[in-house]
């Protein structure tokens, strides 16, 4: 089972966390070696954002410990070489995000039989031995995409609304617990009838190439009868932006909600009409929950309870977890991303200088 708080919130609450950051450690040998290890490169906000930003965390926390960032590019079985190859390359502690959750034991039980701490990051890895998980909360990320879909088909005229939900990467956590948020809104609107799903499918690794082939497939077999495309993330949801340019469809015409990530992409698609909404999870909160937790590890330290705030049950053991808050981000509070300085306005309004959002901004 998992426990974790309910971390629905806003920007300036995520910002909040940054200040709890330890940055102050023991003094580490040099030559300490970690290795960030990432899922794939079809997520693109992990080798864009999440990689730089681990990277800066732990040369400000421990400036002796070289940090090898490596991609497992979708492969379970590449990323089980990784960590093997880490462990031969004396790795002190593997930050492991993984290519797919439900076939990481092998790579966690190379860790654990060498003795080489592992610290799991956003993806769930099940099975094996872990000190402590970083993620941002799933369930209330879907709960976030689900409310938002809600408010947005209550506002639709009346009669059933079909939709088309685009899932993510098959048995992860998080697409499951995204799921199960979303469901919290979207199951009494499908019992009462507003609601009838007429395709639907996950995403193997989260390609938005994937996703826009069942988008355009979905409409080629409703022959466009389609409300809404409600996704997991951005690039699902961005598949599905990229399925309607594709056939003609002009922003708006068929609702596209349900990202995650915050990417630039993303953002241009909402001012742009395309996309309604994403989620935002502060990165730079992430890096520093990753970084604090792994310089505790690194050096024997106590985990820092300003960030452990539950756990999750990964069928080997009750793995201590940091969850950490996520804001649902619409052209109302599109703004949000701006002033916490993760992107410019000429950035955001690329190829929307026309809109009202944009001329008021730029």
């Amino acid at each position: 089972m998992t426990k974790r708080p309910n971390l629905l919130a806003s920007s300036s609450a995520a910002a909040a966390i940054t200040f709890c950051a330890i940055t102050a450690t023991p003094a580490l040998a040099d030559g300490e070696h970690v290795f960030f290890m990432l899922p794939n490169s079809t997520t693109i906000r992990f080798e864009r954002s999440d990689a730089p930003l681990f990277v800066a965390a732990m040369e400000e926390r421990m400036p002796d410990v070289r940090v090898t960032v490596q991609n497992g590019e979708g492969d379970p079985v590449r990323q089980q070489r990784l960590v093997e190859d880490a462990v031969a390359q004396g790795a002190a502690l593997i930050v492991f995000t993984s290519s797919d959750a439900n076939l990481a034991a092998g790579a966690l039980r190379a860790a654990e039989e060498a003795a080489v701490p592992v610290l799991l990051y956003e993806h769930d890895a099940i099975g094996g031995r872990a000190e402590a998980h970083v993620l941002f909360d799933a369930l209330a990320v879907g709960q976030a995409q689900g409310q938002r879909a809600a408010e947005l088909i209550e506002a639709m005229p009346e009669g059933t609304v079909r939709i088309a939900r685009v899932k993510g990467n098959q048995g992860e956590f998080g697409t499951t617990q995204y799921e199960i948020g979303q469901n919290e809104y979207l199951q009494p609107l499908i019992d009462a009838g507003r609601v009838e799903v007429v395709c639907e499918d996950f995403t193997p690794n989260w390609d938005p190439v994937q996703a826009q082939s069942f988008a355009e497939d979905c409409l080629t077999r409703t022959n466009g009868n389609v409300h809404m495309f409600l996704g997991m993330n951005d690039g699902t949801t961005g598949g599905s932006v990229a399925a309607l340019i594709s056939q003609g469809y002009s922003p708006g015409e068929i609702v596209v909600t349900g990202g995650q990530d915050a990417t630039i992409e993303a953002l241009q698609f909402i001012a742009q009409g395309w996309q309604d909404n994403t989620v935002f999870k502060d990165l730079r909160v992430m890096a520093a929950a990753a970084a604090d937790i792994s310089a505790a590890i690194l050096t024997g330290a106590d985990m820092p309870e300003a960030w452990l705030n539950g756990e999750v049950d990964n069928e080997h053991m009750k793995v201590p977890a940091a969850f950490l808050p996520v804001n649902n981000v619409t052209l109302d509070n599109i703004a949000d991303v701006v002033e916490a300085g993760i992107y410019t306005w000429e950035e955001v309004c690329q190829g929307a200088e026309a809109t009202a959002l944009c001329q008021g901004n730029l």
